[in-house]
């Protein structure tokens, strides 16, 4: 008898542990900018709350996160803070080109830390460098990471790049070029406008015209090794009117018509 109860003990937690293998097997495996972090992570619950499988969300600069899809890395769906990674995995053949489509528009914001007594009107001719007062510039890395070549692109356009290259603090992603100022670690930083929102120890302290930089732009897309049928409801969900107000209650611009191909 105590055998049988020890058998049927060993094979009910077998079953449980193959549930919960072919659970996690249905995950939405998903790559996203870290600049989403905040209201991806809410639409996310929203998501499951309304019945959809549960995404599990991996956060890292678009870069970074188009190199590991590149080498082989199990996601569903991508979303890049701007259009050249997408187009980088468009035409390696990575991405299902029909699923493809615009979602959100983001600002591109000067920060310091929240008690900075500062205000900087962003024009050509700014003297960034004085503003600095020898201090470092956090920017995301600006030869891959999206905010980093916007921002490069930026200070360019205003014709201050040569004179606060030196001082650039490289991060490897939005995120981390954040927290070098929300730590005070250096004075100023280059981030998004939802990015200055979701952390309170920083403030925005300029606005990039934009004019200034390309659109910024996340387009979002299935992966072309995705098998899983729950993707496209989410893909589709992050598109839809449900979750327009999360994204522009942390600051995003919704794309219209975001629903659809791109």
């Amino acid at each position: 008898m105590r055998v049988w109860t020890r058998f049927a003990a060993f094979s009910a937690a077998i079953i449980l542990f193959a549930a919960a293998q072919a659970a996690h097997a249905q995950d939405v495996v998903v790559f996203a900018a870290a600049s989403l972090t905040n209201a991806l992570d809410e639409a996310a619950q929203l998501f499951e709350k309304q019945g959809g499988t549960h995404p599990k969300i991996s956060y890292a600069a678009s870069s970074a996160l188009a190199k590991q899809i590149e080498a082989g890395a199990p996601a569903d769906v991508f979303i890049s803070a701007d259009l050249d990674w997408m187009n980088y995995l468009e035409e390696r053949h990575l991405i299902q080109p029909t699923t493809r489509r615009n979602l959100l528009g983001n600002q591109l914001v000067l920060i310091a830390p929240a008690d900075a007594d500062l205000k900087v009107e962003i024009k050509p001719g700014l003297d960034l460098a004085a503003v600095l007062k020898g201090g470092h510039l956090a920017m995301a890395d600006t030869d891959s990471v999206p905010a980093g070549k916007y921002g490069k692109a930026a200070l360019e356009k205003l014709g201050i790049w040569n004179s606060v290259r030196g001082a650039v603090a490289p991060a490897e992603s939005v995120r981390a070029a954040l927290l070098l100022v929300s730590r005070r670690e250096t004075p100023l930083g280059i981030v998004y406008a939802t990015d200055a929102k979701a952390d309170p120890r920083v403030k925005i302290v300029g606005v990039f015209p934009e004019d200034t930089h390309p659109p910024i732009i996340y387009p979002a897309a299935l992966t072309a090794s995705s098998k899983n049928a729950s993707a496209a409801r989410l893909l589709d969900f992050l598109g839809s009117p449900a979750a327009r107000p999360i994204f522009e209650k942390e600051g995003f611009t919704v794309i219209a018509h975001a629903g659809g191909g791109a």
